[in-house]
């Protein structure tokens, strides 16, 4: 099974994004964040489930779409993948370069 590791981009944006949301509902951005998370243990068993993502045109960097979100990782090995943002799809989207080199 592939290891799955959030980089600290994708978690602050989890943060931020349970923080936005708790303004108004504070169980609804728990349910959120919930579902987010939990909606990466489907690339454990299939990494390339999720489509290409059109700004990278690379196979290894894929999304998962989950309501308005968007979760891009990246395929770093048949061992790892990295969650490099998760953002809102309304947004243009804004990651770092991304490296081919695999730490």
């Amino acid at each position: 099974m592939v290891k799955i590791v959030w980089t600290d981009q994708a978690i602050q944006d989890l943060n931020d994004i349970g923080e936005f949301i708790a303004i108004n509902s504070e169980r609804y951005a728990q349910e959120v964040i919930r579902s987010l998370f939990e909606s990466t243990e489907l690339i454990e068993s299939h990494p390339k489930a999720g489509r290409i993502v059109p700004e990278y045109s690379t196979g290894n960097i894929r999304e998962l779409i989950r309501g308005s979100y968007r979760i891009v990782y990246r395929i770093v090995s048949k061992y790892r993948i990295d969650i490099l943002t998760v953002h809102h799809s309304a947004r243009q989207l804004k990651i770092p370069r991304i490296s081919r080199k695999s730490k």
